[in-house]
């Protein structure tokens, strides 16, 4: 009576080994990436001249950005579990998020000036990143990329978010551009519409002129009538 059990077993781990691209039905193109250390995290957040203690706050700040624009843009994936990724980041590491925002002000008082303009430079920056991490074309990967760095940021040590921000960032940036399946590409993305020409001298009263036809028709890769 075991070797049921067993083979049931056996079956459950092989679906819990999954990896989480089986939620797309699709084989995701590598989206791993080194750590971003001060030097481009401060160029990938456009941070010019941020300290250590400012660039850590905006790897969590723009953590929080990117898991944010996944909340709102991958429901199409239920099993992303992509709001309830950001709920529980926020829940759990809120003083950490407090303290980030806080940093990218003060980064934005000293390099932009105290009082209103450096308060206006912090929230176009809050805009300019919000806009940075939403995508349709590459949403997929981005999707992919988010729910991943997600799950790690909900389980991670409060006070170490900047940790995960760090490693987990450059592959949320890489995953912006599109790239599609391992095996099919990216199709309808790259798909190049043949048009005929639409200079005026083509055209009379609305129709194509023999000559631009047959050019058109040689673009398409019609063959031409036998002489």
């Amino acid at each position: 009576m075991r070797f049921p059990t067993l083979v049931a077993s056996l079956a459950m781990a092989s679906i819990a080994a999954q990896p989480a691209a089986a939620q797309f039905f699709w084989s995701p193109p590598d989206l791993s990436a080194p750590p971003l250390t001060d030097a481009t995290a401060a160029a990938a957040l456009g941070l010019p001249g941020a300290t250590p203690d400012e660039i850590n706050a905006g790897l969590v700040w723009n953590l929080r950005a990117a898991i944010n624009v996944a909340a709102l843009q991958c429901q199409f994936e239920p099993t992303l579990l992509a709001i309830s990724n950001y709920n529980a980041m926020i829940a759990h590491h809120d003083a950490e998020m407090d303290k980030a925002q806080a940093g990218v002000l003060s980064y934005f008082q000293r390099t932009v000036g105290k009082g209103k303009p450096g308060q206006a430079a912090s929230d176009q920056y809050g805009t300019r990143i919000y806009s940075g991490y939403s995508t349709v074309q590459a949403q997929k990967g981005f999707c992919q990329a988010a729910a991943e760095v997600g799950r790690q940021a909900i389980f991670a040590e409060r006070g170490t978010l900047h940790e995960v921000a760090r490693s987990g960032l450059a592959s949320i940036k890489k995953a912006l551009v599109v790239s599609g399946d391992q095996y099919y590409g990216t199709p309808g993305y790259d798909y190049d519409v043949a048009l005929p020409s639409f200079d005026p001298k083509c055209w009379k009263k609305g129709v194509l002129l023999p000559e631009c036809h047959q050019a058109y028709n040689d673009k398409i890769g019609v063959a031409r009538p036998a002489q």
